[in-house]
């Protein structure tokens, strides 16, 4: 799948304005200009930016209700996959965004694309594991932790209820089948759109 094709679906099956494209092709160049002095993605996935990343976050924005107020935070934002491709959809008060990253070279290009695009909806905060508390409606995950302890760290610091999406390979079923959720926890599984055997984990925490 080429830019053009992953734009046509940004725009016709997910609601991406013709203003947030622009802005994520400037993020995609800054993001190649970044990367040939620090290790933001793997070398081996730069000409696939698009589906691989950025396309492959943006499919989240399907299981958010778009109508309400949201405090969206993503634990191991990186360079910023997912919680900063969900930012740019929607930067209205509709969707606060706090990208939680430990690595202080990470962090250091979020606020810079913060700057440079002018994206007034995210904030920039350090390791979650720092965290004693976090309050937020929905958590987002791509390549974090694996599933025991993102539903950990959702159990003990997170602000309840809260609904979590994670994006997984082709075990998330067994994941999840091998942990233990709340009695009144309950999820479910979707396909992902740019991997065939990538799933898409919803959990609704009570």
């Amino acid at each position: 799948m080429n830019e053009l094709k992953v734009i046509e679906i940004l725009k016709n099956e997910l609601g991406f304005s013709d203003s947030f494209i622009k802005k994520l092709k400037k993020f995609h160049n800054y993001l190649l200009e970044y990367n040939k002095s620090y290790n933001l993605i793997s070398k081996s996935t730069e000409k696939s930016i698009w589906i691989r990343h950025i396309l492959d976050s943006a499919q989240i924005i399907k299981f958010i209700d778009e109508s309400k107020d949201h405090n969206i935070v993503d634990f191991g934002s990186g360079a910023g996959f997912p919680g900063l491709i969900i930012a740019f959809y929607n930067e209205n008060v509709r969707f606060h965004v706090k990208l939680y990253e430990k690595s202080p070279v990470k962090r250091a290009f979020l606020k810079n694309i913060k700057e440079k695009l002018d994206i007034k909806n995210i904030e920039i905060g350090n390791d979650v594991y720092e965290q004693k508390t976090i309050i937020a409606d929905v958590i987002v995950c791509r390549a974090f932790k694996k599933l025991e302890e993102i539903l950990r760290i959702s159990r003990e610091i997170v602000k309840k209820p809260h609904k979590l999406i994670i994006l997984k390979g082709k075990n998330a079923q067994s994941e999840i089948n091998n942990v233990s959720l709340g009695s009144n926890w309950s999820y479910k599984i979707e396909k992902s759109i740019t991997d065939h055997d990538s799933k898409i984990i919803i959990v609704d925490v009570k």
